[in-house]
């Protein structure tokens, strides 16, 4: 069994994405792994066909699939509102959807039903009765009779339409289920879908907030492909030399015009020579050493920074494994500055620990994770040495520290040595 300060540390190698924050006017939300910034990867263009919009709800707000059901929260709803709409238990809710009975949901959150509830029908408000079917095989049979050709000999007897509405057709959706360490944006890589399609299907907030045990349905492509362009009409091709004749070189009309040549000046003699090279070279100027463009200029040497606290060291920089130094010391420790600059952002880990970033000079960001008490605010300015926030009690009071030249991570000890 992992012990629990070991787990600490653990979710700390993920905090690399909140050096997103640099990017000052960013309109999304932050990506936790840094792939959808600078230029790398995004999942923008992820899906290359239209998605379709989520299916229509009935009163209760239950859609209905061949395998699963879901419920549409409403506005200010909670999981007992859900549970009287479609006749289940508030406690069985919640525990299949990993959230309280009690705690206020987001309209148009996908709620999972733990078991299935009475079919939509136009009973419930629903413009067609039961769950949405992959392919409606009574309109493609009735289109292919109707489509044949008459028989001759045979009578047919034309039925009258049916009363039953049509049943209502889709594929049905992946259901995710959150585990711990997820964002949006990485299930939304998962599957190749816009993070923003996956937010509006399953009514995430503007900052893409998930939770654990949460289930997501993942946005299908649309029924209706795109319509096909018409195609222009074909015209006649002609064989190469024939068609449009090739015009005629300006050169085989008229010829060029004969190219006049000045005759060389006759070489000066060397008393001359000598002479006019006396009178007009001037003082000799010392001239540049040339540049060796395959020598190495030397760094420049690395400011020094403040330690965030004071204390030991108990977890040191990995590239990939983890991006900081986690720094151990009491429980409510100052953490400080580690040199002047700007609050760029005051974010939470996935465990709703704060996390914050300060930007410096030279492109250079600071990381401050594990903390509480956060003192500063986003836009705030800060010396070198101020308090920002305070160490977590308990066995995880250590300080997760990173230093970052734009979004790359470095190791924080020479700064700081």
């Amino acid at each position: 069994m992992i012990p629990p300060m070991m787990r600490g540390r653990a979710r700390f190698s993920l905090l690399a994405g909140v050096a997103c924050v640099a990017l000052s006017g960013c309109t999304e939300p932050l990506d936790f792994d840094l792939r959808g910034l600078g230029g790398g990867f995004t999942t923008a263009n992820a899906a290359k066909a239209p998605l379709a919009e989520r299916p229509a709800a009935d009163d209760r707000g239950v859609i209905s699939y061949p395998n699963y059901q879901v419920a549409v929260a409403r506005r200010d709803d909670t999981l007992n509102d859900v549970a009287k709409r479609v006749g289940l238990s508030a406690a069985s809710l919640a525990k299949f959807n990993g959230i309280d009975a009690n705690v206020k949901l987001r309209k148009g959150e996908i709620i999972a039903l733990p078991t299935r509830v009475a079919e939509p029908s136009p009973a419930t408000g629903a413009a067609t009765t039961g769950p949405i079917k992959p392919v409606d095989i009574s309109a493609v049979a009735g289109g292919a009779i109707d489509a044949a050709p008459a028989t001759p000999g045979v009578q047919t007897t034309t039925l009258a339409p049916a009363t039953t509405p049509k049943a209502q057709t889709g594929k049905e959706p992946v259901r995710h289920k959150v585990e711990r360490g997820e964002t949006a944006f990485t299930v939304a890589r998962l599957y190749s879908v816009p993070v923003k399609d996956l937010a509006e299907w399953n009514g995430l907030g503007s900052d893409f907030a998930i939770r654990e045990g949460q289930h997501l349905l993942i946005p299908v492509p649309s029924q209706n492909p795109p319509k096909a362009t018409p195609a222009k009409t074909a015209q006649a091709t002609t064989l190469p030399g024939e068609g449009s004749t090739t015009p005629t070189p300006p050169s085989a009309t008229k010829p060029l015009p004969e190219e006049k040549v000045a005759p060389a000046k006759a070489p000066e003699t060397a008393a001359a020579a000598t002479t006019t090279a006396a009178v007009a070279k001037p003082d000799p100027v010392p001239e540049k050493p040339a540049v060796d463009v395959g020598k190495t200029t030397k760094p420049a040497k690395v400011g020094k920074l403040v330690r965030p606290v004071n204390g030991t060291i108990i977890r040191e920089y990995s590239k990939g494994k983890n991006e900081g130094i986690n720094i151990k010391a009491a429980a409510g420790t100052a953490v400080k500055a580690a040199d002047g600059g700007t609050v760029a952002a005051i974010t939470k880990s996935a465990d709703g620990v704060p996390i914050v970033v300060v930007r410096h000079a030279d492109n250079l960001l600071t990381v401050y994770a594990n903390v509480t008490d956060v003192a500063v605010k986003k836009g705030d300015s800060v010396s070198r040495g101020q308090s920002i926030a305070k160490l977590r009690g308990g066995s995880d009071s250590f300080v997760h520290f990173e230093v970052r030249k734009g979004f790359d991570s470095v190791d924080p000890n020479p700064f700081l040595n």
